[in-house]
């Protein structure tokens, strides 16, 4: 029988995990991963399960995830270390028949549990779930750096964050028309931060923390890390360009709409309009 170690979504998990790590977004412990399963996935490696799973109550019940598998990172896990000893860093956890709390099925060697923000991923795996009639399965939380910058120097205003991130990179305005959320800055770890996320996610496949990080989703996680990586990339431009007296010349307006109308896709108007 085939070891859980090589199915898809644990390979998928420290290629993500690692590759993350060696774009500067994951120092030490920071950031988390997790990838919403179907029973389907997990079936073939019950062999791997642990005898006792431990079982963890959430701080509030989500019936809306009732029964779902997850595969997530652990927390104070190291991004570097995900594909030296994928059972002691990763986690496979299902929930129980009501939503109140999760098994740990496999992997969290050590007594170790999932991410601390498993909170904020729940939250935000419902939102899209939401919003995206199932289709977003990944949620993931990284400290990407020219995003984390460019909240120390721009208004924490959506549209705007949304307007200059279009207007550094072609490809944005394609890859996240919906634009990017944000909120204040906020303790992590809370469900509070989990909800107000979660919220923006209602509406965005980004959200960024100001001074913290970024959230991205998508159906798959190279769509999630792509997502981000597309807006990151977008970032050092603008990073090079504030640094260099700001912009003379940008993508305009017009320009972004013909864009919009040869992808087929219907940008965030208020961000189009500011």
């Amino acid at each position: 029988m085939q070891s859980i170690i090589n199915a898809w979504f644990v390979q998928g998990m420290i290629k993500a995990t690692t590759d993350a790590w060696l774009k500067g977004w994951d120092e030490r412990n920071g950031g988390n991963l997790t990838l919403r399963l179907d029973a389907a996935d997990i079936a073939p490696y019950q062999a791997d399960f642990h005898a006792r799973p431990r079982y963890i109550a959430l701080s509030q019940p989500l019936p809306a995830l009732a029964n779902m598998p997850f595969i997530v990172t652990g927390s104070g896990k190291f991004f570097r270390n995900m594909q030296l000893d994928p059972a002691a860093n990763l986690g496979v956890v299902q929930l129980d028949h009501d939503g109140a709390g999760y098994h740990i099925l496999w992997g969290l060697q050590h007594d170790a549990v999932p991410t601390s923000e498993l909170p904020a991923h729940f939250l935000s795996h419902c939102a899209r779930i939401h919003a995206t009639g199932g289709k977003d399965r990944v949620i993931m939380h990284c400290h990407a750096t020219n995003l984390i910058a460019l909240t120390y120097v721009l208004d924490n205003d959506p549209d705007i964050i949304t307007r200059k991130l279009w207007e550094g990179s072609t490809e944005c305005l394609v890859v996240f028309p919906d634009g990017v959320g944000i909120l204040p800055w906020m303790v992590p770890g809370t469900d509070e931060i989990g909800e107000a996320t979660a919220k923006e996610m209602d509406s965005h496949s980004l959200v960024l923390w100001p001074f913290h990080g970024v959230f991205g989703s998508g159906p798959s996680l190279d769509d999630a890390f792509g997502l981000i990586d597309t807006a990151e990339k977008s970032a050092e431009i603008l990073v090079k360009v504030l640094s260099m007296g700001g912009m003379k010349h940008t993508i305009s307006r017009e320009e972004l709409i013909a864009l919009s109308k040869r992808f087929g896709v219907t940008p965030r108007q208020s961000a189009l309009d500011c």
